[in-house]
């Protein structure tokens, strides 16, 4: 994990503004795919890509992950909430670390937050979230997602192969947002 150390090739600036960039690219094919497969597909429509494995399907998902919360008139206000909270909040981690030329935290942040910012336009535009990526192992079918789950679950396990493998990297990110925070309250 070469990666794991601080890169001081690029301004942090620099860093910043490809990893917003990469984000918007996330968010708007998310966004995209969602669109074309509502436009093209009815409700628990099924196109086979590879036969009895693969498909496009569109379903609608009011709950999270694995459906939490489906189906309850609050969740999808309380969902909403919770990814307003952390996609802005993962937002501005993706910018520190950015700033602070740790490249793989940052796609890791980017990565989250464009997840739960896809999913969160659907909530807050449509009241669901459109998913359509379905694979069928015999009997068993996985639970269908999207582009912005894939973004949210590779992001999460690049965070967590930070935090096992790269525990120093991680530490020094820590410090410095804590460094930050008591420099803003001292001041």
């Amino acid at each position: 994990m070469s990666e794991i150390k601080r890169n001081s090739g690029a301004s942090g600036l620099d860093i910043g503004v490809f990893y917003v960039f990469i984000f918007i690219i996330l968010v708007t094919a998310d966004q995209l795919i969602k669109y074309i497969v509502v436009e093209n597909l009815g409700l628990y429509e099924q196109m086979p890509v590879i036969k009895d494995f693969f498909s496009i399907y569109y379903a609608q998902n009011t709950g999270s992950a694995f459906s939490l919360f489906a189906d309850k008139a609050w969740g999808i206000y309380f969902l909403s909430g919770v990814s307003i909270v952390l996609g802005i909040g993962i937002f501005v981690l993706m910018i520190i670390a950015s700033k602070s030329r740790m490249k793989l935290l940052a796609l890791s942040f980017c990565l989250l937050s464009a997840g739960a910012i896809g999913n969160l336009i659907d909530r807050i535009r449509l009241k669901y979230v459109v998913d359509y990526l379905r694979f069928d192992f015999g009997s068993y079918t996985f639970p269908i997602f999207n582009l912005a789950d894939i973004c949210a679950v590779i992001g999460t396990a690049l965070v967590i192969c930070i935090i096992i493998f790269g525990a120093k990297y991680f530490e020094n990110f820590w410090n410095i947002l804590f460094a930050k925070r008591k420099n803003g309250n001292a001041g």
